[in-house]
């Protein structure tokens, strides 16, 4: 039998993340070693496009996730712990991931997976950070052990990323090697 019409069977015909019952696909929910039913989800199009894409995420379409963070299906848990996991600033998905609880080999799988969603270093909207970029600063920064203010709109060219810390990036302000904070920054265009 085709992985779709068990994963057809096992969810009723329905999103295993929202319930919604039109536009609904087979979604293999990486990174596994072995595609079968329990690294796959049925789930409809608005949720695919929403996992694919941060910029299309709608936050409270994902208080579904309420239920279906319940689910024994391994993808399913999976996917709901990386949603969470991203909407975690809006304050109630952090609560529900407090509460949730998940094997530690499908723990590592989620996060696994989040890890490869962050995509690295992203400026103050989201943008991905190449090393070689200019960024501009959006609001004033003292430069600790430098005893100067890095004024906003001060262009920083030519960035480089530590590999260690997607949060920062390195750059050249009043000729001096600084880090500084990716959600401080703008990428120039």
């Amino acid at each position: 039998m085709k992985i779709e019409q068990l994963l057809k069977d096992r969810s009723g015909s329905q999103c295993e993340l929202c319930g919604a019952t039109e536009g609904l696909s087979v979604y293999e929910v990486q990174p596994v070693e072995q595609i079968d039913i329990e690294s796959c989800a049925y789930i409809c199009a608005h949720c695919r496009s929403q996992i694919e894409d941060k910029d299309k995420t709608e936050v409270n379409h994902w208080h579904c996730l309420n239920d279906s963070m319940w689910s024994e299906v391994p993808a399913v848990q999976v996917i709901a712990w990386r949603m969470l996991d991203r909407l975690k600033a809006e304050g109630w998905p952090q609560d529900l991931l407090d509460m949730m609880y998940m094997e530690d080999d499908r723990l590592t799988w989620a996060k696994a997976g989040a890890d490869a969603d962050d995509m690295g270093h992203r400026d103050c909207h989201g943008a991905p950070l190449a090393g070689g970029d200019t960024v501009t600063l959006v609001k004033d920064l003292k430069v600790k052990g430098a005893g100067f203010t890095a004024k906003q709109g001060t262009a920083v060219r030519n960035i480089g990323l530590p590999a260690d810390d997607p949060t920062h990036i390195e750059g050249k302000v009043e000729g001096q090697r600084i880090m500084i904070v990716t959600k401080y920054v703008k990428k120039s265009h």
